[in-house]
C-alpha cells in the first residue's frame, strides 16, 4: 500500500493530502504514469463520490504536463470539445473525470472522440485499502483512531470511500464533544449514527 503525496491547498493540519493506492485504483494511477499509451492522449476517470478522483485529476495537472478537467459530465459539452482539440493539437495528454454513473453525451462530436478515449474507474476499497483510507482521513484530522478500529470499524460498515471519511468524521465529533479518546464505545456510536444500530449490532 502506497500514498501520492498532493500539494494541494486545502491539506489538513498533518500535511498534504494525500491518494492512498490499492487495489480500487492501483490500474489508475499506472495509467496515470503512462500517458503514451492512451488512445488519443485522452483518459476519463469514472469513480463514486470521494473515491479520489478529483486528487487524481489535482496531481496529474501539477506533475504531468497534461490538462485536467473534474467533473467533466457537468461541463459544456462545447467547451470539453474545444478543450479536447486544443490538447491535440498542443501535443498534451488529457484526462477528464466523470460520476460513476457514467457520462450521456449529447454532441456527436464530442461523444465520438469520448468513446476512443481511455477508459479508467475507481472499484470498491478492499479491507487493505479501506483500512489504510481510514487511517489516512484520521490523519489528516489530527485523530488518533485507537488500536484496532479499522478491524473492528471496517466489516460492519459500508464498503465505499464516502462511508469511511464519514465514519472518520463522526468519530473526530463524538471524540471532541466527548472530551474523550476514540475507544470502542465511540467507534460503536458513530457506527450507529451514521450507519443505523443494525449494523452497530454487528459483532
Amino acid at each position: 500500500m502506497t500514498q501520492i503525496a498532493l500539494p494541494l491547498d486545502h491539506a489538513g493540519p498533518q500535511g498534504p493530502a494525500s491518494i492512498v493506492i490499492g487495489d480500487a485504483n492501483m490500474r489508475v494511477a499506472e495509467a496515470l504514469a503512462a500517458t503514451q499509451d492512451w488512445p488519443y492522449g485522452c483518459a476519463i476517470l469514472a469513480g463514486p463520490p470521494r473515491s479520489g478522483k478529483s486528487l487524481f485529476a489535482r496531481w496529474f495537472g501539477s506533475h504531468t504536463g497534461g490538462g485536467a478537467i473534474d467533473d467533466a459530465d457537468s461541463k459544456d459539452e462545447t467547451e470539453i470539445f474545444h478543450a479536447w482539440n486544443r490538447a491535440r493539437e498542443d501535443g498534451y495528454p488529457l484526462l477528464l473525470t466523470v460520476g460513476a454513473e457514467g457520462w450521456d453525451i449529447e454532441l456527436p462530436d464530442l461523444r465520438s472522440r469520448m468513446g476512443a478515449a481511455l477508459q479508467l474507474e475507481i472499484g470498491a476499497p478492499d479491507d487493505d485499502m479501506a483500512a489504510e483510507l481510514m487511517l489516512s482521513h484520521a490523519a489528516q484530522r489530527g485523530l488518533a483512531l485507537g488500536e484496532g478500529a479499522p478491524a473492528y470499524l471496517i466489516p460492519r460498515m459500508e464498503r465505499s470511500h464516502a462511508a469511511i471519511e464519514r465514519i472518520v468524521a463522526e468519530i473526530d465529533r463524538l471524540s471532541l464533544e466527548r472530551m474523550a479518546p476514540a475507544t470502542m464505545s465511540i467507534w460503536r456510536d458513530a457506527l450507529e449514527a451514521v450507519q443505523g444500530p443494525e449494523q452497530a449490532r454487528l459483532l
